[in-house]
């Protein structure tokens, strides 16, 4: 029986996962995947609590949510994919000397799609010595929104993740300030399963976790153009050469992770900013949420018993 993933929404720092797919990597690593779409990251958890579907990536963000809320969550993630925040800091001019500090003298655009993003910018600003309720904060346009307005000269800086960043980039009309992969190791991005489910079929997704090590040892070494044209049918608006900018500006970074190992200090980074913006009310223990020996097991060859 095929495990189905579904996927979170549509974004091309999730580009590993579809590439897993479609590169038939999961196949060869001896499991069967069903992809689903999934509208919206809500949606997505839904389903995967309700057992529509068995596995979801998603950011422990919302897993850790989901056990403040409810102490008997079972949700928990067992493999590491993006292990970097992928959203940069576009703004309309250079400003190659940029510092946090900047970001109280301009209208700044963040992101409303998802939460993760701000929360982890919030949380740099803190650690910089700064009241993020000090930034002039436009927070109810979207990304595609956000893009228009600093093109038109509306705002002065967007928050965005690829391909909105590369896009101004190679046109002139954007320029990075803050990458925020460069703060290190954020837990962005895992799969996600029910504690259940990770034991009854721990040998097929040791194999699923086998399939994304495969495969982020292919986006190591692999040309940028054929990661582009492995996954571009998931992104038929983004062309050719910007998915491939997009995949090199996004490796320099070191967004993805060498191997599926969830790392503890990814997501004390992670956690520590969640509190920092009262998203949870308590602390959430590592090992509450984080499963990291299937992971460990399964790219050793160990199947865990």
């Amino acid at each position: 029986m095929a495990i189905v993933l579904s996927e979170n929404f549509r974004a091309l720092f999730y580009a590993p996962f579809y590439a897993a797919h479609a590169t038939g990597a999961f196949a060869r690593a001896g499991v069967e995947v069903e992809l689903r779409p999934s509208p919206d990251p809500l949606a997505a958890a839904r389903a995967l609590r309700a057992g529509e579907v068995d596995v979801m990536w998603g950011g422990p963000l919302r897993v850790m949510i989901a056990r403040d809320t409810d102490p008997t969550s079972d949700l928990v993630c067992f493999c590491d994919v993006v292990a970097r925040d992928p959203f940069f800091v576009i703004g309309a001019r250079p400003r190659p000397d940029f510092r946090l500090a900047d970001l109280l003298s301009v209208k700044l655009a963040t992101v409303s799609e998802v939460p993760t993003p701000w929360v982890c910018l919030q949380d740099d600003l803190r650690r910089a010595g700064i009241d993020p309720a000090k930034v002039d904060r436009v927070t109810d346009g979207t990304m595609g929104e956000n893009e228009i307005a600093l093109r038109e000269g509306r705002i002065d800086a967007i928050q965005v993740f690829q391909p909105y960043a590369e896009r101004l980039i190679s046109t002139g009309a954007g320029h990075v300030w803050y990458a925020a992969a460069d703060r290190g190791l954020t837990a962005y991005t895992t799969l996600v399963t029910r504690r259940g489910l990770l034991e009854s079929r721990a040998d097929e997704l040791s194999r699923m976790i086998r399939g994304v090590d495969a495969t982020l040892k292919w986006f190591g070494t692999a040309p940028s153009f054929d990661i582009a044209d492995a996954v571009q049918s998931f992104f038929p608006d983004v062309s050719r050469d910007l998915f491939a900018a997009c995949i090199d500006r996004y490796r320099a970074l070191g967004l993805w992770g060498a191997d599926p190992v969830i790392r503890r200090e990814g997501y004390d980074r992670l956690h520590a900013a969640m509190r920092s913006a009262g998203t949870l009310s308590k602390d959430i223990a590592f090992d509450d949420v984080v499963d990291t020996k299937l992971a460990s097991a399964a790219i050793a060859g160990v199947t865990r018993a």
